[in-house]
């Protein structure tokens, strides 16, 4: 399919790589899964973030992930494929595996390590999107990249035709609202922030890429219903009983509490994480195995 702006709504799956006891990637788990999401409700699907393990993947594993993914979603719901390298040259072969894998869309992150100016990251973007011909969400999370561009910078990459939209995982509001402010339709701007994500869709974010979203979709899809229909209170209800599970699934490095997660919801042939992660400590299994009873007895969580 061909991607546009105005189709990134809603809640899209950062997806995780499931893994079997031999440490390989689980096609048939994975593909489970996004049966699983789209049944849910899920409005597109993005692997290969730091949620599936980019950086832990062969070459040649991200290409199987991505057709794999593409094949269980049939069409139904749009693939964004991660680029999470750190150079060009590996960008683009990634990307172009990602192309031929089926992918409808990338989600390249800013350069990192040798980090850029504004200018040098808005050609970097503008290069990319010619050479690799698939639409393009700019990921940032500076947190992770120590890179934040300007608002005007990024209102630029999606005039120049380089970006239709923003995975945004990070908490400058000023800089967000200048964005929607800036763009427009003609950028989508999706949170990539569960602790924030009803205030960022009040702000006019269009959607998110949300990892809790493997759970179930469903709260975040009514989340962002309740926000855009004027209902921030309900919303925030919802939200709030979601505090300590958001805590504790983020209390070690991503994706390792989200799949002791998965483990306790059910999907128990989602594996640990590759080194340098290792399986989440106890004491983080009993919390989030606590906050699952809770929502579970709250009904906010099937």
């Amino acid at each position: 399919m061909t991607l546009s702006s105005t189709q990134l709504r809603g809640i899209i799956g950062a997806t995780t790589t499931p893994f079997d006891a031999q440490g390989n990637i689980n096609k048939e788990s994975l593909q489970k899964h996004v049966q699983y999401l789209i049944d849910r409700g899920i409005k597109g699907l993005a692997p290969l973030g730091g949620t599936g393990e980019y950086p832990a993947l062969s070459m040649a594993e991200r290409q199987s992930v991505v057709r794999w993914t593409c094949e269980a979603a049939q069409g139904r719901v749009p693939v964004i494929a991660g680029v999470l390298a750190t150079g060009y040259a590996d960008a683009l072969e990634a990307g172009r595996n990602a192309r031929a894998a089926g992918a409808d869309a990338l989600m390249l992150v800013t350069p990192y390590y040798t980090i850029g100016d504004d200018d040098g990251i808005r050609e970097y973007f503008a290069h990319y999107r010619r050479e690799v011909d698939l639409p393009l969400v700019l990921y940032e999370i500076p947190r992770r990249t120590n890179v934040e561009l300007s608002a005007g910078t990024v209102s630029k990459m999606a005039k120049d035709g380089s970006i239709i939209g923003i995975k945004y995982s990070g908490a400058n509001f000023d800089k967000l609202t200048r964005v929607i402010q800036l763009t427009g339709d003609e950028l989508a701007v999706l949170s990539g922030e569960e602790p924030l994500f009803p205030a960022q869709i009040g702000l006019g974010a269009t959607g998110g890429v949300l990892a809790l979203s493997n759970l179930d979709p469903q709260p975040w899809i009514k989340m962002q219903a309740l926000v855009e229909s004027g209902d921030m209170e309900a919303a925030l209800q919802i939200h709030h009983r979601y505090a300590e599970l958001i805590s504790a699934v983020y209390s070690e490095m991503n994706p390792t509490g989200l799949k002791a997660a998965m483990r306790l919801y059910g999907f128990v042939e989602t594996g640990d994480p590759r080194l340098p992660l290792r399986a989440a400590q106890d004491h983080t299994v009993q919390r989030i195995r606590d906050a699952l009873s809770v929502l579970a007895h709250e009904g906010v969580l099937s």
